[in-house]
């Protein structure tokens, strides 16, 4: 399914059924995990480079006070074809710096061949399964820190 919409707003570029398996991908990664994964979308990115609004947005959505610092954002300008992941300090040091940016070539192809929703349920898939290899889930403990469902800017 495309992401291709004459409709304004990020919204207008994500079907239900893809915002639904986007948001389900996150949902299950979750249960095996305390990290926390979180998705935002908007039409255009304001910054040259994605990683710095990703920055941003991650501080502004006060991501990094998760108990064991180990959230992570999935950043996506639609129209300017931009993709960013931006993990705290906690899952970042864990995978180390080759782990992101391998994730994110996966992903930016998915996104040239016009499969944007799979892209992004893949790396939420293996964002997860590297979050429950470091910080696996405790039943006794563990809480949805963060909302799981997709924002939206503009």
């Amino acid at each position: 399914m495309s992401w291709l919409s004459w409709r304004k707003g990020a919204a207008a570029y994500l079907p239900a059924e893809d915002e639904e398996r986007i948001v389900t991908a996150i949902r299950e990664a979750e249960k095996r995990t305390s990290g926390e994964i979180r998705v935002y979308a908007e039409s255009r990115c304001q910054y040259v480079n994605a990683i710095d609004r990703a920055a941003e947005l991650f501080f502004g959505l006060q991501m990094e006070r998760t108990q064991y610092r180990n959230a992570v954002l999935v950043y996506v300008a639609i129209l300017d074809r931009q993709f960013a992941l931006f993990a705290d300090q906690g899952i970042y040091q864990e995978m180390g710096k080759e782990y992101w940016e391998r994730e994110v070539l996966l992903t930016l192809e998915s996104f040239k061949k016009q499969e944007f929703a799979d892209g992004i349920v893949t790396v939420v898939q293996d964002i997860g399964e590297a979050l429950a290899n470091h910080f696996p889930y405790n039943e006794h403990t563990d809480k949805n820190e963060l909302p799981d469902n997709i924002i939206f800017g503009k």
